[in-house]
């Protein structure tokens, strides 16, 4: 049996969707470093366009990421307002 180490307060899919955000993040900030280099360098170079590519994807990966982040996180705000539901009157039976 496994033991759960998560923090109060923090449920472990959005604390992995803002940790990979985060590899995201950095994965796009090197590929544009990378992209501006390459392009600096050798304009139109199959290197420049792979670093391009590569930060579209990263580019790609962190949007999809950051929209799931935020629907989880709404999600989740929403859940912790709702209320209990009241006890309904039992229904009785009419005769007539």
């Amino acid at each position: 049996m496994t033991a759960t180490t998560e923090l109060p307060g923090r449920s472990s899919p959005v604390h992995g969707l803002r940790r990979i955000r985060v590899f995201y993040t950095g994965g796009t900030l090197l590929w544009a470093a990378s992209a501006a280099w390459t392009g600096w360098l050798y304009p139109g170079s199959r290197q420049m366009w792979v670093s391009l590519l590569l930060l579209a994807v990263f580019g790609g990966l962190l949007a999809t990421t950051s929209v799931w982040l935020s629907g989880a996180v709404r999600s989740r705000s929403a859940a912790r307002r709702s209320r209990p539901a009241r006890p309904r009157p039992t229904a009785t039976a009419r005769h007539v």
